[in-house]
């Protein structure tokens, strides 16, 4: 790929958004394919509201089959994504300093049992349960900004286990069912593989999610720094400050193994970093304390900002920094947020919901030129803080997206 690049840079483009999506797509071997991509990304960056298919479209073509020739091009073409999300990570480290690699995930509603993995979830955010697949995504991540680079998508056993709707789906061999903290290390792995960075921490919400231990001891297992949120109810055993914790028992046996819960009301008034106040709740205190995981041998820090008028933590962390300053702890963890603020605007601004195509590739077209469109209006279009292009809050054309494109090919 080194030798495609192009330059980005706005004085040598009459078109910065042109100069962008060839950066991304110009490994497509076809000139339609490179065309059809220009026009979904442009699509997205310039259509309020709902970014239908058939609302893209006639954003960017007055052809009477430029709906269905823009459909073929995401659901039937067999381009590649890969690359494309390549040089996005590329193009978004030329911009920005990541501080963190922050994965969180995203609910997609659906209806109907046709749509490439499709399952029945209880969603805690919506808290109930409802048809939707689940998609699993990557951002690098500062303070003030957040682009998504890289996506997986969660496929449950049946899945994997009916070749019928595997072949209707247009699912590869290599897509299996996984857990999730296993799509978490693979994403994080891959994105090693595609940095040119110095390596920062991973931050992850597993706090909802089975397998937080898996998690921790796979990052460990690769030397990755950390940042995960944890289920109030993980078992760990506590490590005395300066001591090394003894030999390990089986899981969850032995004498001391306690909730991660439990551990921090038991120490409430001990090991307490000041954290600052909050409107009406008073100081709210950090608390820390230094523990192992059952069958672990590594020692890790728990950490959780508790406020006078709660009886529980709202989020508890365990990190592998153990000599990390707290208020860089404390703001790597706030980092998850940001991600799933970022995620809602992806939603509601930038069409990561309306992808109306049932298969395994088409999931990941539409994923890769969704966060395509957001980086650009984060990193080209318009300054961080303000709205997003094509909102259904203002639908008008920034100089850089331009105009509409009023002719193109059809689509294969």
């Amino acid at each position: 790929m080194a030798e495609q690049h192009l330059s980005l840079s706005p004085q040598l483009s009459d078109d910065p958004l042109t100069s962008f999506a060839e950066a991304l797509f110009g490994h497509l071997p076809r000139a339609d394919q490179r065309r059809w991509a220009h026009g979904y990304l442009r699509g997205l960056l310039t259509t309020p509201g709902k970014k239908s298919v058939r609302r893209l479209a006639g954003a960017i073509s007055t052809s009477p089959t430029a709906s269905q020739s823009l459909q073929q091009f995401i659901n039937a073409s067999p381009w590649d994504w890969d690359p494309a999300r390549e040089e996005l990570t590329r193009v978004a480290e030329d911009r920005m300093t990541p501080a963190a690699w922050t994965v969180t995930t995203a609910v997609l509603p659906k209806r109907g049992a046709h749509s490439c993995g499709v399952h029945r979830r209880f969603v805690p955010q919506v808290g109930r349960t409802i048809n939707c697949q689940l998609g699993v995504g990557v951002f690098l991540s500062s303070h003030g900004t957040h682009l998504p680079v890289d996506w997986d998508l969660v496929l449950p056993e049946q899945w994997c286990q009916d070749e019928r709707l595997r072949e209707r789906a247009r699912i590869p061999g290599s897509a299996r069912h996984r857990p999730f903290w296993r799509h978490v290390l693979d994403l994080l792995d891959a994105l090693a593989t595609r940095t040119s960075r110095a390596p920062v921490p991973a931050v992850v919400d597993m706090s909802r999610q089975p397998g937080a231990t898996q998690l921790i001891n796979g990052l460990s297992r690769r030397g990755r720094d950390f940042v995960v949120s944890v289920p109030s109810s993980l078992q760990v055993l506590p490590v005395a400050p300066g001591s090394a914790p003894a030999p390990a028992g089986p899981a969850g046996a032995g004498a001391g193994v306690v909730s991660v819960q439990r551990l921090l009301q038991r120490h409430s008034t001990r090991h307490l970093h000041a954290a600052g106040s909050h409107p009406g709740q008073g100081s709210a205190r950090i608390l820390s304390a230094r523990v192992r995981v059952p069958d672990g041998t590594h020692t890790y820090r728990l950490f959780a900002q508790w406020c006078p008028t709660r009886r529980t933590p709202a989020r508890i962390w365990m990190t592998n920094l153990l000599d990390e300053r707290m208020g860089r702890l404390t703001a790597l963890a706030g980092l998850d947020s940001g991600a799933d603020a970022a995620m809602r605007r992806l939603e509601e601004e930038f069409g990561l919901l309306d992808f109306e195509g049932r298969s395994y590739p088409g999931w990941h077209h539409h994923m890769t030129l969704v966060s395509a469109a957001y980086s650009y209006g984060r990193l080209f279009a318009a300054p961080a803080d303000a709205p997003a292009l094509g909102s259904a809050a203002g639908s008008a054309v920034t100089p850089a997206v331009g105009s509409a494109v009023e002719s193109l090919p059809q689509a294969v």
